[in-house]
């Protein structure tokens, strides 16, 4: 992770900004198990059962979200939820929107406070170059000057830009309205709230995995969130995770 702070102008006013390469994703707060599944699929046919019940019999739970998961009864996994906060690039959260079945947001607003000057720069290891048509992009390594190019590029718009907010702000300007000319490429943050059902649709369409039945091509900011997502949804129910995999990770 490159996080560096750079020294503005004499005429420029702090704060000074931020450069990260990295996102932020913690899981804040959970109600999901597998044994929820368990419950939402075993009243159709059991009624309510307790937690010792289904915790008699393992194999048992493990074949039943199996056999959910491959048959692609998906209500059952909606009975539980994870809410994680999230510090991304605002572009990232553009391409998260799209995703509104099984989701709820709150984004922090420029609107009621002073946005603060953390931007996205690529790590040297981000892919820079894309050739192919739409439909069939495929993405390369960049050269050392292709990389230095971009830095140099976007932590030069990135500093002007937040100059220009801040003169406005010193003017009197609503911050509402200073706020148009920061870029995508500002750091953003949100509280994101979902159910497992959701978030194994996101999971498919925002990584890419070589279990995956359905090829996804997603772009690699958006996909470092997922990554997160995934390593901490994964602990809290490790039954339905290994189904997902095993199933192609298709949700159901």
């Amino acid at each position: 992770m490159i996080e560096r702070n750079l020294p503005l102008s004499d005429e420029t006013p702090t704060p000074e900004p931020t450069f990260r390469d990295d996102v932020t994703v913690e899981l804040v707060r959970s109600s999901a198990q597998d044994a929820d599944v368990l419950f939402a699929a075993r009243v159709s046919t059991a009624g309510e059962q307790s937690l010792e019940e289904l915790q008699k019999d393992p194999e048992r739970s493990k074949g039943l979200i199996n056999f959910l998961m491959r048959d692609r009864h998906g209500t059952p996994f909606e009975h539980n939820s994870m809410t994680f906060f999230v510090s991304a690039p605002i572009f990232v959260f553009r391409e998260f929107h799209r995703h509104r079945a099984g989701w709820s947001y709150n984004e922090e607003s420029g609107r009621y406070r002073e946005l603060q000057p953390v931007f996205y720069v690529p790590a040297a290891d981000r892919k820079l170059v894309q050739q192919g048509r739409p439909g069939k992009y495929e993405f390369f390594e960049g050269t050392a000057e292709q990389h230095k190019a971009v830095t140099e590029a976007m932590e030069d718009a990135y500093r002007q830009s937040y100059d220009r907010y801040q003169e406005m702000l010193a003017a009197g300007v609503a911050r509402e309205v200073a706020r148009a000319v920061l870029p995508v490429g500002l750091f953003s943050s949100m509280y994101a709230t979902c159910n497992a059902r959701s978030l194994m649709h996101f999971l498919s369409l925002r990584t890419k995995d070589e279990r995956a039945k359905v090829p996804s091509f997603p772009q690699r900011e958006i996909e470092m969130v997922a990554e997160k997502m995934e390593r901490q949804w994964a602990e809290l129910m490790p039954l339905t995770y290994e189904a997902f995999n095993t199933h192609g990770r298709v949700a159901p």
